[in-house]
């Protein structure tokens, strides 16, 4: 018995980070085998996917302003996967959106309970994948997926970081101000740049081609 305990005994060694980190990852599969069969990615679809996903990670690594308890101000770093759920669809967006927020757990992790790590990476950044539903307005689009990935990550902070509003502050108004702070300037840095015309072009011309 004592060997076959042995055996085992260096799961007693596993964060419940990581294991949480496997079963974001499990779920992200189901949800992949599942849909598979309504809508299959192209070669296409999943060569850009990677480069989206790589640009908007190196783009995350520039913090042009960092908040306290997580969250920060980029150039830009969502805009890849806005334009990319804009031209393959919401289906795609939001898996291209769920392995960016695992590489963000991974890169600057901020985790203080299960659920709340959900809410803040994989379904937060999954969220962005939302800017497919509108594909014939990518402004539009940036604002819905940005508004969905604001109401992930204020619930978490209603439920997970009451404790850090002030004294007298309602977690409600706290989280809303808080997560507002960060993540209205890096819409609005998306936002600004989509209307560069050259760059729509560009954009509209990927996706003619799709």
């Amino acid at each position: 018995m004592s060997y076959f305990a042995s055996i085992f005994k260096d799961f007693e060694k596993i964060k419940w980070y990581s294991l949480t980190i496997i079963i974001v990852l499990i779920f992200i599969s189901i949800f992949l085998y599942l849909a598979q069969k309504r809508q299959k990615f192209s070669t296409k679809a999943l060569v850009y996917g990677g480069v989206v996903i790589a640009l908007s990670f190196i783009l995350s690594f520039i913090k042009l302003y960092r908040m306290p308890q997580g969250g920060s101000i980029t150039p830009a770093s969502m805009l890849p996967l806005f334009a990319y759920a804009y031209i393959f669809g919401p289906f795609a967006g939001i898996v291209a959106g769920m392995a960016y927020g695992i590489l963000q757990l991974i890169q600057d992790p901020y985790v203080v309970h299960w659920a709340q790590l959900l809410l803040d990476y994989p379904l937060a950044f999954g969220a962005l994948g939302f800017a497919g539903f509108l594909r014939k307005n990518l402004p539009l689009g940036i604002l819905i997926g940005g508004f969905v990935r604001f109401a992930f990550h204020f619930i978490s902070g209603v439920v997970f970081f009451a404790s850090y509003a002030p004294k007298g502050t309602s977690p409600v108004v706290y989280s809303a101000i808080y997560n507002a702070t960060y993540l209205g300037p890096d819409l609005a840095v998306c936002l600004i740049i989509a209307f560069i015309p050259g760059l729509r072009s560009a954009i509209d011309r990927l996706k003619s081609q799709t």
